[in-house]
């Protein structure tokens, strides 16, 4: 998908903006010699923003406005390495908070619902955007914040809240600890805004079932505002992302080449009015592509497909590159197994050999040793690598309040 002309006008005064400014993007492309961007062309040889350029530039190197415009910093969820500080103006607030209502209006959700955020606040966007859009709305804020699971099911119950933001993690734990202690009849729950982390077909079928909602997908990251730049819509055919607000660009990770519409690769996103820390071309390692054409649902806006995962997922084993996404989609195919599942990477020293472990939970309807054995051969015959794989009961793996680690390396730790 091409600029438009607005969008590279946009684009060419952000530029023109940088270059006047001491920042990190504006010494940069002063050195480059860029001047503006008049052209698609222009634009695709723009070199690529990265999280490396904003560690680099910490703490504010990437801020592009004077200190007594900047009313808030987030900072990424990233737990390795120098934290990445984002300056936001009060333009940006305000803007992020008109997306995120924009998210909500998209989803149905009205000034008369009850809206009870469980994402975290401080440092992480999460929380407060949503909080800020559902404001912008009109409707009641219901600000829990993570954890604390029986408070969260108190106030569930006596303010009738009619929706539920959290990761798709906290929304499975929510879901399964309302159907232990026989609460659905007790709340109020029509819809579900799910983001943070990318989910699997089956918890999204699980969580919908075990709650009887509406379920929507909404993206974004720190980098770019924070959740709130897209949603999917209630024809689930997408997410719908806000183009007067950021460009999206598909490219191929390996190549770096911008691929067609429709075609698979990296999410790459460009703030179009972004005033404390404009990003120009930023790698998300996000995996999805545009869906050409409209959306039945009647909105102009493009969509993303779902998020498929991320190139920096990719884990290697017996010389074989593997995504978590390619072990959910074989799960997917075996009766009985539930959304959750972990992988473990080790090294067997008697064999000199690493080994790929996968722990899987399934229902008791279903034989442990039959289902193992399907598994074992369908990672096989599919990927190529012969897994070990445990069945364990439904509830056995540890849930998240936050996002799970699904994928866990010991190979360095054990030849150290």
């Amino acid at each position: 998908m091409q600029l438009n002309e607005k969008q590279l006008a946009l684009v060419d005064a952000q530029i023109k903006r940088l270059i006047k400014t001491d920042s990190y993007y504006g010494k940069k492309y002063k050195e480059l010699g860029l001047t503006g961007c008049n052209s698609q062309e222009d634009f695709e040889k723009i070199p690529f923003a990265s999280k490396d350029d904003l560690r680099h530039a910490y703490p504010l190197g990437i801020q592009a406005v004077d200190d007594k415009e900047v009313v808030r910093i987030h900072s990424s969820s990233g737990t390795t390495g120098r934290p990445v500080i984002i300056p936001y103006t009060a333009k940006d607030v305000a803007d992020w908070a008109t997306m995120f209502a924009r998210c909500y209006q998209t989803a149905g959700i009205t000034n008369t619902d009850r809206i009870q955020i469980t994402p975290g606040y401080g440092l992480w966007t999460a929380g407060i955007g949503f909080q800020a859009g559902c404001e912008k709305l009109g409707a009641m804020a219901i600000p829990m914040g993570p954890g604390n699971t029986e408070k969260q099911l108190q106030m569930m119950q006596d303010l009738k809240s009619t929706v539920i933001c959290a990761t798709s993690s906290y929304a499975l734990l929510l879901s399964e600890e309302i159907g232990k202690r026989g609460l659905r009849d007790h709340i109020y729950l029509k819809k579900g805004v799910i983001g943070s982390e990318r989910w699997c077909e089956k918890m999204r079928d699980t969580i919908r079932t075990k709650l009887d909602i509406k379920l929507y997908d909404i993206y974004g990251l720190t980098e770019i505002y924070g959740p709130g730049i897209g949603i999917s819509c209630d024809e689930e055919n997408g997410i719908h992302y806000w183009d007067d607000f950021v460009y999206i660009e598909i490219i191929d990770p390996v190549t770096c080449k911008n691929v067609p519409d429709g075609e698979p690769g990296e999410i790459v996103i460009t703030t179009l009015v972004k005033e404390g820390a404009p990003l120009i071309r930023f790698r998300t390692h996000d995996l999805s592509r545009i869906l050409p054409g409209d959306c039945p649902c009647g909105s102009k806006f493009p969509r993303l497909d779902i998020i498929k995962g991320r190139s920096d997922d990719m884990f290697k084993i017996h010389g074989v590159n593997m995504f978590p996404s390619q072990i959910e989609n074989i799960l997917s195919m075996v009766d009985g197994t539930s959304s959750e599942y972990k992988i473990v990477l080790a090294h067997d020293d008697d064999s000199h050999r690493d080994v790929l472990h996968i722990t899987v939970e399934v229902d008791g309807r279903v034989d442990f040793i039959q289902t193992a054995d399907t598994i074992t051969k369908l990672v096989k015959s599919k990927l190529g690598v012969k897994p070990k794989i445990a069945i364990v009961p439904l509830g056995t793996l540890p849930r998240s309040e936050k996002k799970t680690k699904r994928v866990e390396d010991l190979r360095e730790c054990s030849q150290c």
